[in-house]
């Protein structure tokens, strides 16, 4: 990893990251002044469970998994981070240590923020306050529904849910992450994920191209097969 306080890169991260949208240019500075630029490598980890927080991450280019490690060994990805999207938050506010793990995927451009200096500026501008609340919201929500769809679901029906939550209405779906993410975070193995695609394919349902793009072919049938 290699840091640079302040950078122009710094300026472009700030600029266009959700958070700090209702920010004017004075107050977006403000922001750029207690900031700086981290770069990581492929492979690298942002950071690791039991490591300390107290920082905001926000990604400006490259991609990082979050995932965490259970007692039994295996890995539970959680979500995968993309450009103009932050973490860390959770550890803003407490003095507990991170739990998750934080593994950069590609070559990986971070704009870090120092909990204290951050706090300071959200009591100042609540605007940005209320947009980490707003995240944070929306991954509860899908944390509940992940939990609610590995209690109440079959395997079938965790797939369909899935990729009708991908597609966004869309014919296509290109994955973020391998299909071994993706199935630790249905909470299922890969080899059962892969099986369950090529059935959905063999029914005419979707239609696979190489390892990320999924066509969907047959919306209908992947709606029904949730009230099976």
């Amino acid at each position: 990893m290699t840091c640079n306080h302040h950078s122009k890169e710094s300026d472009n991260c700030i600029q266009w990251v959700p958070i700090f949208s209702n920010l004017s240019e004075e107050e977006m500075l403000e922001v750029a002044y207690i900031t700086h630029e981290a770069r990581f490598d492929k492979g690298s980890f942002v950071y690791m469970a039991d490591d300390p927080g107290g920082k905001l991450f926000v990604l400006h280019k490259g991609k990082v998994k979050i995932s965490r490690i259970g007692q039994n060994g295996k890995e539970q990805v959680l979500r995968i981070v993309e450009p103009g999207e932050f973490m860390g938050e959770l550890n803003l506010f407490s003095t507990n240590k991170i739990v998750d793990n934080a593994e950069v995927l590609e070559p990986t451009v971070m704009c870090l923020i120092e909990a204290e200096p951050l706090k300071a500026l959200m009591a100042k501008y609540p605007s940005i306050a209320f947009k980490v609340m707003e995240v944070l919201s929306k991954r509860l929500n899908q944390a509940e529904t992940l939990i609610e769809n590995i209690n109440l679901y079959t395997v079938e029906q965790r797939v369909a849910h899935q990729l009708l939550h991908l597609s966004e209405g869309k014919r296509s779906i290109h994955l973020k992450m391998s299909k071994g993410d993706l199935a630790s975070q249905m909470g299922m193995s890969q080899e059962t994920l892969s099986r369950k695609l090529s059935a959905f394919q063999d029914l005419g349902w979707i239609d696979l191209e190489g390892q990320r793009i999924i066509h969907i072919k047959n919306r209908l049938a992947l709606e029904q097969s949730l009230s099976d």
